[in-house]
């Protein structure tokens, strides 16, 4: 079983190898004119020095389209319309509906894939700042696993550093028990910032830290088990605001910079030994190729500090060192802001010069945009700092459960918040990933909370419409093997939008684009509107009765299946 796309670039790709002498991807894709186009004839006509409607003529001629597309013609300069028989879209379409995974095969080949998001500071809020990394990594995460790789999620919190020096001494001066219970009911906040208004006003304090930094990378066990205490806490509270978000992180995916201590020094002296360290200014650096500053000059990687210490490059490099060689990882992946974009750049070259990237392992930036406020600007609370993000998914929970009341009354309390609470947290995460990642956008409460337009709001309201199909007719969900018939002008769209499922997948797969597969969501819920209004479902005759509900079925899972891989529920009545 292939897709329609599939199908026609296998047939097209032989076509062409025929009249053109040599392999050419024949560029088959969706059409507003026809059903699919292939626009490879204009390219083809370059090298043949030929023109691209003779191509065009010469290619499809070769091709054996008869059994699949009932018209095709050539347009314009030279492209390839092809509308498929109404047969062809109701086997393929019925053969979706037969298969749990709706047409997309788990890969041949599973691959161990390591995820790095999220990444909170231990002993700090986590706050606005956070959601994207922590919504397009769990995303990144399921639609992996869900094609069948060995998925590795890290968690690569800042657990280590000269902030702990302060931290661990301000612990002392409160007393641990105090402490404990001042972090224990995740104000994080609060701690930290006490912490650091004595670090900033007393001499005495900040001498201490000091010397406390001092004892904790040394070693020294009093010091250790105080840092175990700060950490344990903070994965506690974490771990509250993953569940809230309803993202797969668990705590043993948390390895944070300390766990990469011991290795720091033997990265040193292995990049040493391959011959890419050099001396600059008093520190150690590496100085990947490609990489030159405004000036013109090499641009460095410090890896070790003039004073011995080392820097997040240097932790970078070696959790990369590990995850290629001790966990065998041929795929990484870095969900991170974009202004980080240069720093793995370098990082990722320096790990292909020193010989521990190489192929078939490949490590890629996913890089994001920042979350801004109605006036544009990085978004913040009314009072100027950042917003916690527990805040910000209460907050979405309460606004979905107002409205899920004012929409369904009869709904009881139990199923009521239980609606709100996949409403809420979904229309947060749909708002990010509905984005193209590199761009910021605006949260916006009410836009993203409505049940109109690109929004999750309506797109699990459309699930749980289909639903309530199957409920008022007395009908079991599920493909029963009935054929399914293609008449209607709303049933043709309808099926083109359900057979391009397993194509958007196998893209966002590689690109994690996770717009094109929100997107591509929001298309067939449109799609099925309109079919729902021009096609009567469970007051048409046998065999449309039971063709349409099939394509009501296949249409709920796509949907319901395509949100669970943005990390988002479809609840079945709203």
């Amino acid at each position: 079983m292939g897709t329609p796309e599939q199908i026609l670039s296998d047939r097209l790709a032989h076509a062409f190898e025929t009249v053109v002498g040599e392999p050419v991807d024949p560029l088959v894709q969706r059409s507003q004119f026809a059903d699919y186009q292939s626009n490879a004839a204009l390219g083809s006509a370059k090298r043949l020095g030929r023109k691209p409607r003779d191509v065009a003529a010469a290619v499809l001629a070769a091709a054996a389209l008869d059994d699949l597309a009932e018209h095709t013609e050539i347009s314009g300069p030279g492209f390839i319309n092809m509308t498929l028989r109404p047969q062809v879209l109701g086997r393929l379409a019925g053969a979706v509906g037969a298969d749990d995974r709706l047409g997309v095969p788990p890969v041949p080949v599973p691959e161990t894939v390591v995820v790095d998001y999220s990444a909170p500071n231990t002993a700090k809020e986590m706050h606005v700042g956070h959601l994207r990394s922590t919504i397009i990594g769990d995303a990144a995460v399921r639609i992996t696993e869900w094609l069948g790789h060995r998925v590795i999620k890290r968690n690569h919190l800042g657990d280590w550093g000269t902030p702990f020096g302060m931290l661990i001494e301000h612990l002392l001066d409160i007393g641990e028990t105090e402490a404990a219970a001042e972090l224990s009911v995740g104000d994080l906040n609060t701690f930290y910032t006490a912490a650091r208004r004595k670090f900033d006003g007393s001499d005495e304090f900040k001498e201490r830290s000091r010397r406390r930094v001092v004892l904790l990378q040394g070693g020294d066990e009093a010091t250790l088990r105080l840092w175990r205490l700060l950490v344990a806490e903070s994965k506690q509270y974490f771990m509250k605001v993953y569940d809230s978000l309803d993202v797969r992180l668990v705590e043993a995916d948390f390895v944070g910079e300390s766990a990469y201590n011991d290795e720091l020094a033997s990265v040193i002296a292995e990049l040493d030994r391959l011959g890419l360290l050099r001396r600059s200014e008093g520190a150690d650096c590496v100085f990947p190729a490609g990489f030159t500053g405004r000036d013109g000059e090499p641009l460095p990687l410090i890896v070790r500090k003039s004073d011995g210490g080392y820097g997040y490059a240097t932790t970078d490099l070696a959790a990369i060192r590990d995850r290629l060689t001790t966990l065998g990882a041929t795929r990484l992946l870095y969900v991170v802001g974009m202004p980080q974009q240069q720093h793995f750049a370098m990082v990722f070259t320096t790990a292909r010069e020193a010989g521990w990237l190489a192929p078939p392992a490949r490590a890629t930036h996913i890089g994001f945009g920042s979350v801004l406020g109605a006036d544009g600007k990085v978004l913040r609370s009314r009072a100027g700092g950042t917003i916690k993000l527990v805040d910000l998914l209460d907050e979405a929970v309460d606004r979905a459960t107002r409205a899920i009341a004012e929409k369904n009354p009869e709904l009881d309390a139990g199923s009521r918040a239980e609606v709100a609470r996949a409403v809420g947290i979904g229309a947060i995460k749909y708002a990010d990933l509905s984005t193209d990642r590199l761009r910021d956008y605006t949260f916006d409460f009410d836009r993203m909370l409505s049940f109109e337009g690109n929004t999750a709001p309506y797109l699990q309201y459309a699930h749980a419409r289909i639903r309530s199909i199957f409920r008022r007719g007395g009908v079991t969900p599920g493909y029963d093997g009935t054929p399914v018939q293609i008449g209607e002008p709303a049933e043709r769209v309808l099926a083109l939008e359900l057979l391009a499922f397993p194509d958007i997948v196998a893209a966002v797969s590689e690109t994690m684009e996770f717009h094109r597969l929100a997107n591509y969501l929001y298309a067939l819920a449109t799609a099925f509107t309109t079919f729902y209004e021009r096609c009567p479902v469970l007051k048409a005759e046998e065999p449309s009765r039971s063709s349409r509900l099939a394509l009501c079925d296949l249409t709920a899972r796509t949907l319901a299946t395509g949100l669970g891989l943005l990390g988002i529920a479809a609840p079945h009545q709203m």
